[in-house]
C-alpha cells in the first residue's frame, strides 16, 4: 500500500466508531442529524468539525432563505421559473421542482425548532426580495438569518443524546478499497465509503473512524481566492476527498461572486453586504456616481448575481478603480437599521455613516455551485456516501444559483439524505479490516513559509487568471501555476508531519484544478463562466463532470 504521512504521533488510537458519520456542523450537517436522531434513536450519529461547531458558511448567511409560503402573492412556478432562468439552461428542472414544492414543510420543521423569521406587529412574516426573484418571498431574521438558523438547530441537537458532535477533528481522507489494498479509478463501479481518517487536533493523533454511513457536509470552497465572503475554514475539504477517491465531481467552473462585498484594502474574508440591501432599493453607482446597471439589464440592480457581478467588474476596469459604490442614502433609516443591524454597525465601524455615505463593494468568491454529483436522494456516486449543502452539485443551481436558494437546497436534501440513509443503514455493515494510517518517514516541516507562501500563490493565480472573467492563455497560465504548486506541495505532504494548514493547501490546489479544468473543457460563456474566446453560448447544453 501507498504510504502515506502523518501526524506527532506514531501509533494510531482508535477512539471513535460510529453508525452514521456527518462532516460538517452546518444547516446542511445539523437538520441530516437531526432528522436521523428522531428516525433511529438506537443508532450513533457522529459530527466532526474542524473548526468550532458554529464556524460554518452557515453562519455568515445574512439575506434569508427563499420559500413560497404566500400562496395568494406567490406561486410555485414562479419560484421554479426564477430558478431555472437564473441557471442559465443547466438546472435540472425535476430537481428545482423538489426543493421548491417541498421546500416549505421542511422551512416549518426550523421554524418549529424554533427559528425566527422577522414578523411585523400583526405576525405575518416580512418578506425581502433579491436578485432574479419575481416576488418577495425571503424570510429573513434582520441581517443574519444563517447565524440564528444555526442557533435552533443547535439548540434542538442538544435534546438528543444520540447525537455526538467532535469539535477540532481535521478530516483527511475517505476510506475505500483502496485503503484495503485494492486498485481503485474512476472506472471501478463500486467504489465504497467505510469511514475516514481524521487528525484529532487536541491529541495530534490521527483516528480511523469506521462508519456504515457517512455524509459530506463539508461547505464551500471560497479560500481558493484572495477575496472572498466564506470563512476561512471553507477550502473545499468534502469535494477534493471525494475527487481523490475517484468519486464524481461536476460543474466547478461555475463559482458564484457575490456582487457586494464590502470594500476594505487587505481584508479577508470580506464582510458581505446582502442582496437584500438593493432589494430595498439601494442602488450600484460607479466612480462618477452613475446608476450603472439600467445599462446592463433591464432588471437593472436586481439582475441575477452573475449578470451584477461582471457589470461591476466591467466598471471597475473601465474606471480603473478597485470598488464601485452602493447607494442607501435616500433610504429609511430607521428601517435600514431593523433590517441591516450588522451591516449598519460595520459600516459605522469603519467611518461610513449609511445616510450620508455611500458603501464602497466589490465581487468576492461566495459561493460553488458545483460540487460533489448527487443523485435526488443526495447519494454521491461512492457506494454509503452522501454529499448536501454546497459541498454537493444536485443539479438546483445550475449555471448560477437563484440568491438565498442555497439553505433551502440544504434543507431539502439534508432531509433526503436522512430518509434514504434511514432506510438503507440495517443493510450495511461496518469493515472490520481497515488499516491505521501509516506514520513512517515523517518529518517536522522546517518552514512554515513552504505552506504559507504556496497558499499565497494559489490564491493569485485563481484571482488574477479564473476570475469572473476567463480566457483561454488565462485558464493555460493558471495550470501551469497550479501544476508546479502541487508538485511541491505533494513532496512536502510525503513526507512532513500532518497540519491542517499542508492539509487545506493540498485540498484548495486540487479545488483550483477542478476549477480550471471544468473552465477548459466549457467552450462557451454560460451563467458564472464567462470567457471572452467563447463569448456566445453553445447550443449543446451539458455538465462538465470530473
Amino acid at each position: 500500500m501507498k504510504s502515506y504521512s502523518a501526524t506527532l504521533s506514531a501509533t494510531t488510537i482508535f477512539m471513535l466508531k460510529t453508525d452514521i458519520l456527518i462532516i460538517g456542523s452546518g444547516i446542511a450537517g445539523l437538520t441530516s442529524a437531526l432528522k436521523l436522531a428522531r428516525k433511529h434513536p438506537n443508532l450513533t450519529i457522529t459530527i466532526l468539525t474542524k473548526s468550532s461547531t458554529d464556524e460554518t458558511n452557515t453562519k455568515y448567511a445574512q439575506g434569508g432563505i427563499a420559500v413560497v409560503n404566500d400562496m395568494e402573492n406567490d406561486s410555485f412556478d414562479k419560484h421554479i421559473e426564477d430558478t431555472l432562468i437564473a441557471g442559465d439552461g443547466l438546472c435540472s428542472k425535476h430537481i428545482v421542482e423538489i426543493v421548491v414544492k417541498e421546500g416549505p414543510e421542511r422551512v416549518n420543521e426550523i421554524i418549529d425548532w424554533g427559528t425566527n423569521f422577522d414578523m411585523d406587529k400583526s405576525g405575518t412574516y416580512l418578506r425581502g426580495k433579491e436578485g432574479g426573484h419575481s416576488e418577495f418571498r425571503i424570510l429573513h431574521h434582520k441581517d443574519v438569518t444563517g447565524a440564528e438558523i444555526e442557533r435552533a438547530l443547535m439548540e434542538e441537537a442538544k435534546k438528543h443524546d444520540n447525537i455526538k458532535i467532535y469539535n477540532h477533528w481535521f478530516v483527511l481522507d475517505l476510506i475505500t478499497q483502496h485503503h484495503l489494498g485494492y486498485l481503485v479509478t474512476k472506472a471501478t463501479p463500486d467504489i465504497t465509503c467505510y469511514g475516514v481518517y481524521a487528525l484529532n487536533l487536541q491529541s495530534n493523533c490521527i483516528e480511523k473512524i469506521p462508519a456504515r454511513m457517512t455524509l459530506l457536509a463539508s461547505g464551500g470552497v471560497g479560500q481558493v481566492y484572495r477575496t472572498t465572503t466564506n470563512p476561512k475554514i471553507a477550502t473545499g475539504d468534502g469535494i477534493a476527498m471525494v475527487y481523490r477517491a475517484k468519486g464524481r465531481v461536476e460543474n466547478m467552473e461555475f463559482i458564484q461572486f457575490h456582487p457586494t462585498a464590502l470594500y476594505e484594502a487587505g481584508i479577508s474574508p470580506s464582510f458581505l453586504v446582502t442582496e437584500a440591501v438593493r432589494g430595498d432599493g439601494g442602488i450600484l453607482r460607479n466612480k462618477i456616481g452613475e446608476a450603472f446597471m439600467k445599462s446592463y439589464d433591464a432588471r437593472a440592480d436586481l439582475a441575477p448575481r452573475d449578470v451584477v457581478a461582471r457589470a461591476i467588474d466591467n466598471e471597475m476596469k473601465r474606471a480603473g478603480t478597485e470598488h464601485v459604490f452602493l447607494d442607501c442614502r435616500h433610504m429609511d433609516e430607521k428601517k435600514f437599521l431593523e433590517h441591516f443591524p450588522n451591516i449598519y454597525s460595520k459600516c459605522k465601524s469603519i467611518g461610513i455613516d449609511v445616510s450620508k455615505d455611500m458603501i464602497p463593494v466589490a465581487p468576492a468568491a461566495h459561493y460553488c455551485c458545483g460540487g460533489i454529483k448527487t443523485d435526488e436522494l443526495g447519494r454521491s456516486s461512492i457506494q454509503n456516501l452522501y454529499a448536501c449543502g454546497e459541498c454537493s452539485s444536485t443539479g438546483l443551481h445550475g449555471a448560477n444559483r437563484l440568491a438565498s436558494n442555497s439553505l433551502l437546497e440544504a434543507l431539502v436534501f439534508a432531509h433526503r439524505c436522512a430518509e434514504d440513509i434511514a432506510e438503507r443503514i440495517e443493510k450495511v455493515a461496518f469493515c472490520n479490516e481497515i488499516p491505521d494510517w501509516n506514520v513512517e518517514g515523517t518529518s517536522e516541516p522546517r518552514e512554515m513559509i513552504l505552506i504559507t507562501q504556496s497558499l499565497k500563490e494559489l490564491q493569485s493565480v485563481m484571482s488574477d487568471y479564473v476570475g469572473i472573467v476567463r480566457n483561454d492563455i488565462r485558464l493555460r497560465r493558471a495550470l501551469n501555476r497550479i501544476d508546479l504548486i502541487h508538485a511541491e506541495t505533494e513532496e512536502l505532504y510525503k513526507t512532513s508531519v500532518l497540519s491542517p494548514q499542508l492539509c487545506e493547501l493540498r485540498n484548495l490546489i486540487t479545488i483550483g484544478y477542478l476549477v480550471v479544468k471544468g473552465a477548459q473543457f466549457r467552450k462557451e460563456s454560460r451563467g458564472l463562466h464567462y470567457n471572452t474566446d467563447y463569448p456566445e453560448k453553445s447550443p449543446l447544453l451539458q455538465s462538465i463532470t470530473l
